[in-house]
């Protein structure tokens, strides 16, 4: 495909048509395929079905039965938790549309939840249907499909409350045409969230008793955590045709190692005490760390993945406060880094950077 980042039904359009082939399991109105189904296309099965999520099974199961009842789904986690991608796979899998996402900023618009006006059209014909602008929701409403609300918690109060009706009461009104639009049958909502970020704004109780809440966790070990990264970043340099790296494997599991044992606060071995930065270090930032860096060893190296095309990146994942996380990078690569021998090479390219 010539499109940089294709959604996930068009991605994996032929995963999903074998699935659905294959699908004999009972499927919930307006679902494409059936729980089961959506289950093992997420999880993989080890054979046709590449693995979209890796973390506890049940997990996967608990998010994919709520979307089989009445209750909206909220996915809560700290950053780099595969929120995001979790919600676009489960509505490529569910509907196979993806696209029906609201991105929660501190600027978005009740409109973004309900409706908005073509004002050009109000002006010369005054209110009706025709004048309208559906928002994704609204759309997702009629048509029995997911909607995508990411980013709930950054939303002001006011518009997250604009779900309120929506998932209780299965209804958006228009009290300009004093009319209403009811969900079809297939129609529920995924939303994510985090409470780490700056400029969140809590869930009020009511909207929260309307979701079932699933907290995706960091991954359980560093070898699930290399996993992962080693997927994602062979996906990405597909798709950014980068030319495939011999030694990256042995730097995924050094940044991996870092990552972890900052966000821990101690090393791999439990034998030091180190601090932690400000920033999340999550998994997603790590896949960001390789992937730039196989790009600096293809155009600007010999194509092999060294310590050096990966220690910027790794700095300025760490350093988010110039001030206090510089301190404590500097304690971290003089307690720790420098006293591995194999890391010499790290070592060297992190002061050369710092």
């Amino acid at each position: 495909m010539s499109v940089l980042r294709p959604h996930a039904e068009d991605q994996f359009a032929d995963e999903l048509a074998v699935l659905a082939k294959s699908d004999d399991r009972p499927r919930p109105p307006g679902w494409r395929l059936s729980p089961w189904a959506v289950t093992t296309y997420l999880l993989g099965d080890g054979d046709q079905i590449t693995p979209k999520y890796i973390g506890p099974r049940r997990i996967v199961e608990v998010a994919v039965a709520t979307l089989a009842t009445d209750r909206a789904l909220l996915l809560l986690g700290v950053p780099g938790t595969a929120k995001t991608w979790l919600s676009e796979h489960l509505a490529a899998a569910i509907s196979g549309d993806s696209t029906l996402l609201v991105q929660g900023t501190a600027g978005t618009a009740e409109e973004a939840i309900r409706y908005g006006w073509n004002y050009a059209r109000l002006l010369a014909e005054g209110p009706s249907r025709e004048a309208m602008t559906p928002s994704p929701v609204m759309r997702a409403m009629a048509e029995g499909r997911l909607a995508r609300v990411e980013e709930l918690t950054r939303m002001p109060s006011d518009v997250q409350d604009a779900l309120i009706t929506v998932l209780s009461e299965k209804t958006l009104p228009i009290p300009e045409l004093n009319a209403e639009v009811q969900a079809t049958r297939g129609f529920n909502v995924i939303a994510t969230a985090n409470d780490r970020d700056r400029g969140v704004n809590e869930l009020s109780s009511a909207l929260r008793r309307r979701f079932n809440t699933v907290v995706l966790p960091v991954p359980a070990s560093a070898e699930e955590e290399v996993d992962i990264v080693s997927r994602r970043v062979a996906q990405l340099g597909r798709s950014l045709e980068l030319p495939e790296t011999p030694t990256a494997m042995e730097e995924i599991r050094r940044v991996v190692t870092i990552f972890r044992e900052l966000r821990s606060g101690t090393t791999a071995d439990g034998r030091t005490t180190v601090k932690s930065p400000s920033g999340t270090l999550s998994t997603a930032e790590a896949i960001s760390v390789v992937t730039s860096g196989i790009a600096l060893a293809a155009h600007f190296g010999d194509g092999v993945l060294r310590a050096g095309d990966v220690a910027s990146g790794i700095l300025g994942a760490v350093v988010q406060d110039p001030v206090s996380d510089r301190v404590i990078w500097q304690e971290y690569l003089e307690t720790v880094v420098r006293e591995r021998p194999e890391w010499r090479d790290f070592y060297r390219a992190c002061r050369d950077v710092s």
